[in-house]
């Protein structure tokens, strides 16, 4: 066999054998996930934690930028006749293994640094949380969030009708979600969270364009944040990508994580941030059910927050495009293919497991 067909061979071995370890989620669970992977997660945050600036983003750039200049010089194949085409051939064939053992390494190191946390076992199962609600449980647990999160929204501004502006410095706050994640280990030591790696992302302006509030690098295992994001948002969404970096993929148990760490912050700031976040998503579940219900319950809503969730709205207005639903269907697809079979739609799953962790009398925020 000649060498230039191993890597690409090893592409095809690599997707049949993530095809199998999906019907292993335990092996995944104990071996790597709680095994490998936290080795290797360590590493890449005491390594690339303390340089300043995303390690990450700066490579992807390298990459993106070497990428539009091979494009470039190889325009002119394009523009060949059907004779040139013909002694190109070759080329072309040459190029595209190339470029498929080039796939086969990126793709091999995307699951082994990160991405086999999507085959791991489901937090429902690991928690022993219900997947089903009923209507009736949506309604009581909204009910409950509102009247925390007005609580909440009066204890800061002392006025029901001022928004929550958030005083603090993105880099104090990347400090201080720590003091969630301690609080919330003592309950589950599995979300236990050390070696910060959290950075601001250089790519923050094509991000909001994008329609994303940040990511994690699998590659470096820097949590990046958008930094140009509302600020009273801002906490929550850190907490987020932090569950990311201790081996959680799916988005909806990330935006369950997040909110746990949030409220077992003992700053009111960042418990704004979560219930805030978490009654818009239950808002918007039961403005699909019932719409009259959605009116009784936003009349009940604090003039002050629907003042913050208007803030967020005009926020990712301005930059509404035709790019940010051209990359969500994009993510919708790459997430469907990586075990989440509701896509993008898995974001606001995490009600599914805020409201039974809560019916079944785990939580005691309320």
């Amino acid at each position: 066999m000649k060498r230039t067909y191993i890597l690409p061979l090893f592409l095809v071995f690599q997707i049949i054998f993530l095809k199998i370890i999906a019907f292993f989620p335990e092996l995944v669970e104990r071996f790597y996930s709680n095994g490998m992977y936290v080795s290797i997660s360590k590493i890449s945050r005491i390594t690339l934690g303390k340089i300043p600036f995303s390690l990450g983003d700066f490579v992807y750039g390298i990459v993106i930028v070497y990428l539009l200049i091979s494009i470039w010089k190889t325009r002119k194949l394009w523009t060949r006749g059907a004779a040139e085409w013909s002694g190109a051939k070759t080329t072309w064939k040459d190029k595209l293994l190339k470029i498929t053992s080039v796939v086969s390494v990126a793709y091999f190191l995307f699951h082994f640094l990160w991405a086999l946390n999507y085959y791991r076992v489901p937090l429902f199962e690991k928690m022993n949380i219900q997947r089903e609600y009923t209507n009736e449980d949506l309604f009581a647990f909204t009910e409950k969030l509102i009247t925390k999160t007005n609580a909440l929204q009066l204890e800061i501004t002392k006025n029901k009708n001022l928004k929550v502006t958030n005083p603090y410095s993105q880099d104090s706050i990347f400090k201080m979600t720590q003091n969630g994640y301690n609080n919330l280990s003592k309950q589950y030591p599995f979300f236990n969270y050390q070696t910060p790696s959290i950075k601001k992302s250089l790519f923050s302006l094509p991000l909001t364009y994008m329609g994303f509030g940040g990511y994690l690098n699998p590659f470096t295992n820097e949590a990046q944040v958008n930094d140009k994001l509302p600020m009273y948002g801002f906490p929550n969404v850190v907490c987020h990508e932090m569950a990311h970096q201790i081996g959680y993929a799916s988005e909806s148990e990330c935006n369950f994580i997040g909110f746990l760490a949030s409220i077992k912050n003992e700053d009111l700031y960042f418990q704004y941030s979560a219930y805030s976040n978490a009654l818009r998503y239950c808002m918007a579940n039961i403005g699909m059910k019932d719409e009259a219900k959605f009116k009784v319950f936003k009349a009940k809503i604090n003039t002050g927050i629907i003042a913050n969730y208007k803030e967020s709205d005009l926020f990712w207005k301005q930059y509404d495009t035709f790019i940010d639903k051209g990359f969500h269907a994009f993510y919708d697809q790459f997430l469907k293919f990586n075990q989440q079979e509701d896509g993008i739609d898995s974001y606001s799953k995490f009600v599914d497991l805020l409201i039974n962790y809560y019916k079944e009398g785990n939580g005691t925020c309320f």
